[in-house]
């Protein structure tokens, strides 16, 4: 296990500690055991870090794209090589089993061999002129120092998706990274650091949330805002940055249907989704939350999902064969708690779980709710737990009702042999994401992103580097 100290603030090119001398302590969620402090920005900090920018964008958007590309694979390829340790530090923080960790450090190193690619193609075009001697030439350009924000639940690939494609486009940045689990993120920074990205490109700092973003984003060095997180925070960010006319991505929250069709390979269905619920302990955008399962399979469904989720062994994530780990905090577990009790004063019924495991670290039970009712609190808000929502529908309409009924859009699952049924779900599920009889998300060749109150823009395929576009246009005509 790689040892974990404390973590500095990355300010052009220069780990360092806060003006202050502030910290925040690091908590390891398995073990409740303080591991280490992460270093708290103030505003001298940030003010430096914006400077930072400033001077690395005026370096970086003079570098080549090939250039781009080259350092942006060889930052893949430093963090293929450092994936135990990273993997490691993230496991020790944020609490998930060492092989999802591994994985998601992984799936970062993807995330920057694609943007490489697509750092050699933000191509503009020629416009046909209405005169001979006319030249119209439109022209994407870097749009400017970012600023982003990424959540504690995937340290990691959050910030490799607005890193990558920030870097890809010319652009520098600075991340707001999370203090809960700042170690891992620290170290994919000096890994792309160490690929030769010059001084003022990429910054890191952390501190008090609401601090941080109220004074990056209305900054006029600023051009550009990426978000993950809450929708009720993401709302917040955007009305700022729309008051300064800022550009802005935003990757909201969600309360995932799952719709189970009585066709549908059962088997298949509750290895994948039940490992989509429980992957992370359930703390994931994307996490299915709401099964619709047809009243013909209904009993079966159930009685599978429940066998699935009594055979994952809950532990320490560095444990052999834990197949989750604890929740992130201690604020996860009262919110389960209190959504959990209200469902069951509302009728629904409890099939698994329900509770804390233990005294020590945020271990939660894997957790299933059967026939809970449209009113309860745990239907309409996102859980971001291991809790599995199951009622019954007698037809596919009303399945397509109950998916479409919340303000949120961002993932969808269906498993069903009907060609019939797959294209109705395509044409009427309302949702940035829908994966059909596989879990197929979030891979950095496609689009990632949602709609509705879910946010705007998407982190993946050749969509996501355009966020860090802009358009101009050049006419010129000759003498």
């Amino acid at each position: 296990m790689k040892n974990y100290g404390d973590v500095s603030l990355f300010i052009d090119g220069r780990w360092q500690k806060s003006s202050s001398g502030k910290t925040i302590d690091v908590i390891d969620p398995a073990t409740e055991e303080k591991i280490g402090t992460v270093a708290q920005a103030g505003v001298e900090d940030l003010d430096r870090a914006l400077a930072a920018a400033e001077k690395g964008f005026a370096a970086w958007r003079k570098v080549s794209a090939l250039e781009r590309s080259r350092i942006l694979r060889q930052a893949a390829a430093n963090l293929r090589t450092r994936i135990e340790d990273i993997a490691s530090l993230m496991t020790r923080e944020q609490g998930k089993p060492l092989a999802e960790s591994r994985a998601e450090v992984f799936a970062a190193a993807e995330t920057f061999d694609w943007f490489a690619e697509e750092a050699r193609r933000t191509y503009g075009r020629i416009v046909p002129a209405r005169a001979e001697n006319v030249l119209n030439l439109v022209i994407k350009q870097p749009v400017g120092p970012v600023a982003a924000f990424t959540p504690w639940n995937f340290p990691i690939i959050q910030i490799a998706r607005k890193l990558a494609a920030a870097l890809a486009a010319g652009c520098s940045i600075i991340i707001k990274a999370p203090e809960e689990t700042p170690a891992s993120p620290a170290a994919l920074i000096q890994a792309v650091v160490d690929a030769g990205v010059p001084h003022g490109a990429v910054n890191l700092v952390y501190g008090v949330p609401a601090e941080i973003s109220a004074y990056l984003i209305p900054h006029p060095v600023i051009r550009k805002i990426s978000f993950t997180g809450s929708t009720a925070v993401g709302k917040r960010l955007a009305a700022l940055a729309g008051q300064h006319m800022k550009r802005v991505t935003m990757e909201l929250g969600g309360h995932a249907p799952a719709i189970i069709c009585d066709d549908a390979d059962l088997d298949a269905a509750v290895k994948q989704l039940g490992n989509a619920k429980f992957r992370n302990a359930g703390q994931t955008c994307i996490s299915p939350t709401r099964f619709l399962v047809r009243d013909k399979v209904f009993d079966d469904f159930m009685d599978g999902l429940i066998a699935f989720a009594q055979g994952l062994k809950i532990g320490n994530g560095f444990d052999e064969g834990v197949g989750m780990g604890p929740l992130a905090n201690p604020r996860r577990i009262a919110a389960l708690e209190e959504l959990i009790a209200d469902a069951l004063a509302q009728g629904a019924e409890l099939k698994l779980g329900g509770k804390r495991i233990g005294n020590k670290g945020y271990f939660f039970a894997p957790t299933i709710l059967a026939d809970v009712p449209t009113t309860a609190r745990a239907m309409n808000e996102e859980p971001f737990g291991p809790i599995a929502l199951v009622n019954r529908f007698h037809d596919v309409d009303e399945a397509i009702a109950e998916a479409n009924r919340l303000p949120y859009g961002l993932a969808s699952y269906a498993f069903t042999r009907s060609t019939r049924t797959a294209t109705a779900l395509t044409q009427q599920v309302e949702a940035g994401l829908l994966s059909i009889n596989h879990i197929g998300f979030a891979r950095p060749e496609l689009p990632f992103g949602g709609i509705k109150e879910s946010g705007y823009g998407n982190e993946g395929g050749t969509e996501a580097i355009e966020a860090y576009l802009v358009t101009s246009l050049v006419t010129q005509a000759g003498g």
